[in-house]
């Protein structure tokens, strides 16, 4: 790497122990901590500028939010008065129109509440890991994911008492 011998600002010779990243190869020691700090000035403020202009444009890019409105009913609205009737309505023909409740989240009845008298026991499948599977399941079947594959464990160690 070049090294030059002597100062670009003033014409000193240029002696340095160390060449390092930080230090300027043009200048001697005096007129390197003159300039060093214009340069650090100049990149920081450079720095500065694009961050700012970055969050302006950014800003200014941004949809506005809608206004925020509020509407304050009373009983005597007629509005308010239409919709409590209607949602009466809706009530007491739900109630008429009773069936039996359903459990899943997909609309089925797939997922029932546990009886106390229900038997839960562990899956206990082999898994890809090699250990038993500790999901619990209702009687002495296999999860999901194990379905038709035989328990790791006897059935006895599978049954879970609470």
């Amino acid at each position: 790497m070049y090294k030059p011998n002597f100062c670009a600002e003033c014409g000193g010779r240029v002696a340095r122990v160390r060449w390092r990243a930080w230090t300027s190869r043009r200048f001697c020691d005096g007129c390197d901590r003159r300039f060093r700090r214009g340069r650090v000035t100049r990149a920081l403020a450079a720095c500065v500028a694009l961050l700012g202009a970055g969050y302006v444009a950014g800003r200014a890019m941004r949809p506005a939010p809608p206004p925020l409105v509020i509407e304050r009913g009373t009983s005597n609205s007629p509005a308010l008065a239409s919709q409590l009737s209607t949602a009466a309505g809706k009530e007491t023909t739900a109630n008429t129109n009773a069936r039996a409740p359903v459990y899943g989240a997909d609309g089925t009845e797939s997922e029932r509440p546990t009886d106390p008298a229900e038997v839960v026991s562990v899956c206990g499948a082999r898994t890809k890991k090699g250990t038993p599977c500790s999901r619990r399941v209702r009687g002495t079947g296999r999860c999901w994911q194990h379905r038709g594959k035989p328990a790791m464990l006897p059935a006895a160690k599978l049954i879970v008492r609470e």
